[in-house]
């Protein structure tokens, strides 16, 4: 595989807008940033995910959004309480919604796209959309052998409608100035990342197993520090696109994992596997978020405990020399 080329960022901020925990206690660091607010407000949590994402480099600052939750109501919510931050008021996070240069989706999910209609009403302006072509495929839940429960699917001429300007990516790209890496179809080198058989999609009209080819993540090289993935459901596998990201940018070293590595439910007894390659790779951070669950999260802060911090949702994590 070709490796391309990716810029060094000399500093970054990602701020978790939708997430499925929230914790008013929570204490902070010098790079963890929590949401604190003046009572009685406070964030809003759902089974989704969404980042906020800036970089910073050579060319200047940019800033995108990574997913957008299911309703859209936790996104604008906790958007809007990130302005009246104490980390914001200081100075200390300088980046909102209002910024963003474009949108990425991982993959077409609902927990993910649900909130796009939303956000592009509120938005009220034409906005880049990066997706896999792969994102508006029918899928279903197979609950039981006998009985499965439709999911809803993404619309092209919905997102259209609301002003984005869909760019269909299946293939590694750069985008924001050539600062942040999307993989395009994550390449499965892993023996254990198979996918779930519980989630399918319709192919060649038939219903099968879903390869999500459609499941991306993004990346960028912060300056002497190395690769900072961050991923939606990681449903190729949180290893595979590790593996994927270290090979398509030729940069082995991995400063900092976010994201939902989908070890909850059914996924379950792929913690053990995943937990000891993670180990290997050794981030200097590690934030599993949404679908990761709760007995891989405490495994992984067993484990990992100098690195591994428990995300809540409205947490801002900075990234190089701020």
């Amino acid at each position: 595989m070709t490796t391309i080329p990716l810029l060094e960022v000399q500093k970054a901020e990602v701020t978790i807008l939708v997430d499925n925990y929230t914790d008013l206690l929570l204490g902070d660091t010098g790079t963890v940033k929590r949401l604190r607010i003046p009572p009685p407000d406070a964030p809003l949590a759902e089974h989704g995910l969404a980042y906020l994402v800036t970089v910073f480099g050579a060319d200047g600052k940019h800033t995108i959004l990574m997913d957008a939750g299911i309703s859209g109501l936790c996104l604008h919510h906790n958007a809007a309480l990130l302005k009246s931050s104490l980390s914001v008021q200081f100075g200390v996070v300088t980046h909102s919604l209002d910024d963003i240069e474009c949108v990425v989706l991982s993959h077409g999910h609902f927990d993910h796209f649900g909130g796009l209609p939303q956000f592009l009403n509120k938005t009220g302006k034409q906005v880049s959309l990066l997706v896999h072509p792969g994102a508006f495929a029918a899928r279903r839940i197979k609950l039981v052998p006998e009985f499965h429960m439709d999911m809803p699917v993404l619309s092209e001429e919905t997102l259209r409608a609301g002003g984005a300007l869909v760019e269909k990516r299946s293939q590694v790209s750069t985008f924001a100035g050539g600062n942040i890496v999307l993989s395009g179809t994550v390449a499965r080198t892993t023996s254990f990342e198979t996918g779930s058989p519980v989630l399918e999609t319709q192919q060649d009209g038939k219903w099968r197993q879903d390869p999500f080819e459609d499941d991306q993540a993004i990346a960028f090289n912060l300056k002497d520090r190395g690769l900072v993935v961050i991923g939606g459901c990681s449903h190729a596998g949180i290893i595979n696109t590790i593996e994927h990201f270290r090979t398509i940018t030729g940069i082995d070293r991995v400063h900092a994992v976010l994201g939902g590595f989908h070890l909850s439910g059914a996924g379950e007894a792929l913690i053990e596997p995943t937990l000891a390659a993670m180990q290997k790779i050794a981030p200097d951070l590690l934030v599993p978020t949404h679908c990761t669950g709760w007995k891989a999260i405490n495994a992984f802060e067993t484990a990992m405990p100098d690195a591994f911090v428990l995300n809540t949702v409205g947490t801002t994590y900075l990234f190089g020399e701020h």
